[in-house]
């Protein structure tokens, strides 16, 4: 098969979704493979293929599954609130992801797309904050030819479940981001599927190591 394989975490959120169709309508991609914990719902190409996968033992998940990866995809992301606790906040957040990102790498993976979140920091005194930059570290430590992460603001778009704080910043969020210029810029609220375009168009820079995008490069690599 001709045409490059991407592997997808976090199909099913928000970004995900997006993510999804806009790989699927990217023809340098035949194969597309998204590992979800629940099949999806919606979404059908004869490019994409399914996989039940269990995040807290990946590496059984994908074996003997004739992978070779060429660009890992991880929209992958919860909220302290959803999860519970702060440590099922850092399960998925943390954890899972890194495996993700180990199992990516395992399968040869030379490119890394992470989305992370404005303010990561590993030395934060915020545990969100804190608990994202940890995750970019350790990703960043696994060698990918090309590290790419985008810290979005608050995102906007329309999930299953419902976050009434980013509901209201949604509605709030032309004002404000017109209020927010220089050094606040990066933190507006972005589109969900901005986000999803600007990754895959990242995947088509051939330039190695990390590189970090935030709000205005995520809108110019999306071309809004």
């Amino acid at each position: 098969m001709s045409g490059k394989t991407a592997i997808v975490a976090g199909a099913t959120g928000l970004i995900g979704g997006f993510l999804l169709r806009h790989l699927i309508a990217d023809p340098r991609y035949a194969r597309i493979v998204a590992l979800t914990r629940r099949p999806l719902d919606g979404v059908a190409s004869p490019k994409l293929e399914n996989l039940i996968a269990d995040f807290d033992a990946l590496e059984q998940s994908i074996a003997n599954k004739n992978l070779a990866v060429d660009d890992a995809y991880c929209a992958l992301g919860t909220t302290i609130k959803i999860a519970g606790s702060q440590a099922a906040f850092r399960k998925v957040d943390h954890d899972y992801i890194l495996a993700f990102a180990q199992a990516a790498k395992a399968l040869g993976a030379k490119r890394f797309l992470l989305v992370s979140a404005i303010g990561a920091d590993a030395k934060s005194q915020i545990f969100y904050s804190r608990v994202k930059g940890e995750t970019e570290q350790a990703v960043g430590a696994l060698g990918f030819a090309a590290l790419h992460i985008f810290r979005p603001g608050m995102l906007i778009g329309s999930r299953a479940e419902k976050r009434p704080v980013e509901e209201i910043g949604a509605i709030a969020a032309p004002f404000l981001n017109a209020l927010m210029l220089g050094p606040a810029r990066p933190y507006r609220s972005i589109e969900a599927e901005t986000v999803a375009k600007a990754m895959v168009a990242a995947a088509s820079n051939e330039i190695p190591g990390r590189q970090i995008h935030t709000y205005d490069e995520m809108e110019r690599l999306a071309g809004v």
